[in-house]
């Protein structure tokens, strides 16, 4: 079965189950500060988890683009991936376990064929903060999954939750796939890593509240999160089931650096690395896999429609430091010339009929693809200027050159040994250990609060966007659109298409505006309708859903004018006051570019 074939599948079952079909959200999130990425699809959800209503309804399913940067270093083996895409489900307090478990159950077995005798599953074990849930593992059973294939385990590997310090939570079950090879001991469960076990899905039971004190509460609205592998659920479909990179979303990508580096994805090890006092073979399958998964992720992130190019800060950094390592370890494979944009393209090729805004915004990807190679290949050439200053080479030197130059540890071992010295790898082992506990953590929680922290405040500044928006685009003109925007309790940062710096004069304007409104206490009014109705009564936002799907638009009107005037009319899912009179006074505090042709705001409310 082939990855557009088991989207079909899957989107068609759920609507089947009167599911409502959503689109995928933007890679880029929108007003929450807690995380670089959407990693998961109920992360575009937050809000309607949280009680509000959902314009598709209680029941939704989507595929969902994600990224996730917590593991980037361990992409290698077969079923890493830092961009993937996840097949969803939602409950918004209607079904909850027992639905959730047998529809899973029915789709992997009767419209995917995997043999039930082939899954197992994991359930909450139960701590102080919540029971063991012996419910979740009585429906397995009484569906056909025996006892020695149900596994209780703890928190950190069955519960889900919150996205930030408080909000919703709760245990969840996860599916797997048994390759059949033997236990590698006595306890040797899903959450090993032998290889026996691959993970096909979670589904989180979200029915709790972290409360600010750290307790749990019971939620009122309880709500079913259920997230699926598309890629490894792809490659156990399969003949080779254990590893993804060979299904047909990379075998294109793979073929590729087949022919620019003139070898086999397959080939034997190539390449001896002594670590610890240990002997381990480097294979090129792993450097291909490297190669694939980071440049189609770049490609991806880029060719949102909230795209950013590299940089040095945030998302941006992200990007560089996925190309950067791609061409780190092409290097070792003997590709030399410039290649990103040619792997950008099959990238783009591959998956432009799911995702039309990869060939949308093909130049800017390719171009920038391009751009940031150059300049780092002027970078290597530095490191070897660098390298060639050093008559030993410690741990710290070799992390350096790793670091600030890009170098692979087999390559500066293999400069050293035509030196005729050795590199101490444990230091190095020990220095990048420290380097990338440093980037786990501000990968999984960059900041405090989030999407889940609803407070009054954040729903205040999320209003005053609307009105920063409508306020710019009577100031500047209609070519000005949101780019992004991230919001904490404390301010608001915009991010809006507009060529050049704004004066002070339009500043000026653009705050009398929004207090204006403020000032007249008008009421934000939430209507549901089509996307085709939005778009004919102009309502601004980016157009992610598809035609006839319906959308919430609010809009802020002004009846003391004849016949009322429009202030503002967009596209949003929430949170919002219910009256701009709530808000205070607004502030722009900073103007400055964020990126070409795209300027940035920080205001607050006083």
């Amino acid at each position: 079965m082939t990855s557009k074939e088991l989207r079909q599948k899957y989107l068609d079952f759920f609507k089947s189950k009167n599911h409502a079909i959503i689109p995928s959200a933007s890679l880029i999130p929108e007003n929450d500060p807690s995380v670089l990425f959407t990693t998961a699809g109920m992360h575009p959800l937050v809000p309607y988890l949280l009680g509000e209503k959902h314009p598709g309804g209680k029941r939704l399913a989507n595929v969902q683009k994600c990224v996730r940067t917590d593991d980037i270093d361990e992409v290698g083996n077969g079923f890493h991936h830092t961009f993937f895409e996840m097949l969803g489900h939602w409950s918004l307090g209607d079904y909850f376990k027992e639905d959730a478990i047998k529809w899973n159950l029915e789709f992997f077995t009767s419209e995917l064929g995997i043999p039930i005798g082939k899954i197992n599953v994991t359930v909450f074990e139960g701590d102080k903060d919540a029971p063991r849930d012996d419910e979740a593992a009585k429906i397995w059973k009484k569906l056909g999954i025996p006892d020695e294939r149900v596994f209780y385990l703890p928190k950190k590997e069955n519960w889900w939750g919150p996205v930030g310090e408080t909000g919703p939570c709760g245990p969840d079950s996860e599916i797997f796939y048994d390759f059949g090879i033997p236990k590698c001991s006595q306890n040797c469960n899903p959450s090993c890593q032998c290889g026996k076990y691959t993970e096909l899905g979670n589904i989180v039971f979200m029915q709790y509240n972290r409360e600010p004190d750290g307790s749990f509460k019971e939620l009122a609205q309880k709500n079913i999160d259920t997230g699926l592998g598309l890629e490894r659920i792809t490659a156990v479909l399969g003949k080779n089931k254990d590893d993804d990179y060979k299904i047909d979303l990379f075998q294109p990508i793979i073929e590729k650096i087949e022919e620019l580096s003139g070898l086999e994805y397959g080939d034997k090890p190539d390449r001896e690395y002594i670590k610890k006092g240990e002997q381990r073979w480097v294979d090129t399958r792993k450097r291909f896999r490297i190669i694939a998964d980071h440049l189609r992720s770049a490609t991806f992130i880029m060719g949102d429609n909230r795209g950013i190019p590299p940089s040095n800060v945030d998302q941006g950094y992200t990007i560089r430091r996925l190309i950067r390592r791609s061409i780190r370890q092409a290097k070792t494979l003997g590709i030399s010339s410039d290649f990103t944009k040619e792997i950008a393209q099959v990238c783009i090729d591959t998956h432009k009929d799911i995702y039309p805004e990869l060939e949308g915004n093909k130049d800017f990807i390719l171009s920038e693809m391009e751009k940031e190679e150059k300049k780092f290949r002027q970078t290597l050439e530095k490191g070897l200027k660098e390298f060639s200053k050093l008559k030993e080479i410690s741990g710290k030197d070799a992390f350096n050159l790793y670091q600030t130059y890009g170098f692979p540890i087999e390559m500066t071992q293999e400069l050293a040994e035509e030196k005729g010295v050795k590199v101490d790898l444990e230091e190095f082992e020990k220095e990048l250990e420290k380097h990338q506990e440093l980037s786990r953590t501000a990968s999984v929680g960059k900041f405090k609060g989030g999407l889940a922290d609803a407070g009054e405040e954040t729903k205040k500044l999320h209003t005053a966007a609307h009105l920063l928006l409508a306020a710019l685009r009577k100031v500047l003109g209609d070519h000005v659109f949101q780019k992004g925007s991230n919001i904490t309790a404390e301010r608001l940062r915009f991010d809006f298409s507009h060529p050049e710096k704004m004066t002070d004069k339009q500043k000026e304007e653009v705050e009398k505006l929004v207090n204006e409104v403020i000032k007249k206490d008008l009421p934000v009014v939430c209507q549901e309708m089509s996307l085709d109705e939005a778009k004919k009564e102009k309502a601004t936002g980016v157009f992610e859903s598809k035609y006839g799907e319906k959308v919430k638009v609010y809009t802020i009107e002004d009846p003391s004018i004849d016949s009322g005037q429009v202030f503002s009319k967009e596209i949003c899912g929430g949170p919002h006051v219910e009256k701009t009179g709530e808000l205070g006074y607004f502030k722009i505090t900073k103007e400055q570019s964020s990126s070409a042709g795209i300027r940035r705001i920080k205001a607050a409310l006083e």
